[in-house]
Parts: structure tokens; C-alpha cells; sequence
């Protein structure tokens, strides 16, 4: 639906254009999401299609980078340059193609992970050599342990930790998970759910997953990020719309 040029829009007309409540559009508009409503001689807000076009914006880049970045955007955008607001939604697309490129490294690391092949005689590792192989530090392992995940088949009685070829497979699953920015809780019940599956086949297909359900997502949000960016520019440059 187009926004009514012709008149003045009332705060139940600019809900029901942008999707938005009548009670989210003032909270938006004293957030500086909004330009300011200009107000009628009875005191009622006069709004006009470019506050449907920045919720509208708004909405995107909240899908695509979270609440208080979209209000931050918002609110440059309603007083900064041109230049600065083109610069922050670059960075914005910017950590969305890193956040792909880190799943895809992790399903990478996934595949090389499956690739292998563990039998009886593979080699056992102390925390510190599997930290070096994972490129993390032996607190990050001891915090894993501690969070039941990447757990060691063995402590000595001097508390040496050995870990055998499941637990150095599920340290790099965790680790794979982990570079991908999942959470611990998110990663552990990845790990639930490969420990409760009967083959390792079948857990790494569940972490596989996941990750194709991450790219999904940031799919997703790159798509909203577009089209809040068509929404801000016409905000921006009312004329060229």
C-alpha cells in the first residue's frame, strides 16, 4: 500500500502503512526513529510518508542488525551526512558477509572433520597440544569442560587432561561453533544432540544443519538489509523517490 501524499497522515494511518502498532510508532518517534510529527492546533501528530518509509527502514535494518543498531541508523540518519549513513549500513553488509564467511568456514571444517577416519590406535592429546591444533587457548578447553562440552576421556591424578580421538573430534565440532558465533548454550545442545545419535556420520549432519539454518538467517537478513537500505534513501533524498 502507498502512503496517502495528498494528506495528512494520522498515527493510526502510519500504523496501519508500516506494519507497526499505534503505541510503537510514538515509541519509535520519541526514540528519534522518527523525524519529529509536526502537530496540529488541537495538538494531534501530522505525519507524512516519510515517517512510513523510516519505520518501514527502521524495520529492516532491525531484522538485519539488531534494535539499537537500526535506532542508531535512524537517528544519523535524521541528522548526519549523507556519507556518514552510507558508511555505517556498509559496515552493517560488511559483518553480515563476515558472519557468512565464518559459517561457511565452519562447515568447511565440518567436512574435513567427516573426511577423517579414527580407529583404536589414534593419537591422544594433552590440553595443550589440542589447543594449539584448535587455535585456542587451554582456558577456552577448560571452560568447555566446564560447560560439558569438548570433555576429556582422561585426568590424571596430577590433573593432566588426555583426550582421545571422540573428545578431540567434539573439541573441533565446539570449535567449528563456536567461530561461527553460536552460543554456549546453542552448542550445547549441538553436543547433546550428537552425543544422544548413534555414529559420528550422523552427528556432524546435525551440526551441518545448523549451519545451513545460520546461513539461512544471515541470508535473510542480507535481504532485509536491501530493502531497508531502498527506504532510507528515500528518506534520505525525498525527491529521487
Amino acid at each position: 500500500m502507498t502512503p496517502q501524499a495528498s494528506r495528512p497522515l494520522r498515527t493510526a494511518d502510519v500504523a496501519r502503512e508500516s506494519g507497526w502498532s499505534v503505541q510503537q510508532v510514538r515509541d519509535l518517534e520519541r526514540l528519534g526513529v522518527l523525524p519529529p510529527a509536526a502537530r496540529s492546533a488541537n495538538g494531534y501528530r501530522s505525519y507524512g510518508p516519510e515517517h512510513v518509509r523510516a519505520l518501514r527502514a527502521y524495520r529492516g535494518l532491525a531484522s538485519a542488525a539488531g534494535p539499537v543498531v537500526a535506532r542508531r541508523l535512524l537517528a544519523e540518519a535524521m541528522t548526519g551526512t549523507l556519507t556518514d549513513v552510507a558508511a555505517a549500513i556498509g559496515a552493517v553488509h560488511v559483518r553480515l558477509a563476515g558472519e557468512r564467511d565464518e559459517a561457511l568456514r565452519a562447515r568447511a571444517a565440518l567436512g574435513a572433520i567427516e573426511g577423517e577416519e579414527s580407529g583404536p590406535d589414534a593419537d591422544v592429546m594433552t590440553i595443550t597440544q589440542l589447543a594449539a591444533a584448535l587455535g585456542v587457548r587451554t582456558s577456552t578447553l577448560r571452560f568447555w569442560e566446564q560447560e560439558g562440552l569438548a570433555v576429556p576421556e582422561r585426568v590424571t591424578t596430577l590433573r593432566a587432561r588426555q583426550y582421545g580421538p571422540a573428545a578431540i573430534r567434539e573439541a573441533r565440532i565446539v570449535a567449528a561453533l563456536r567461530s561461527s558465533g553460536y552460543g554456549i548454550p546453542a552448542v550445547r545442545d549441538v553436543v547433546g544432540s550428537l552425543r544422544r545419535l548413534p555414529g559420528v556420520d550422523e552427528g556432524i549432519a546435525e551440526a551441518r544443519l545448523i549451519l545451513d539454518r545460520r546461513l539461512d538467517q544471515i541470508a535473510t537478513r542480507t535481504v532485509a538489509l536491501l530493502r531497508a537500505g531502498a527506504d532510507l534513501a528515500a528518506v534520505l533524498d525525498p525527491a529521487g523517490t
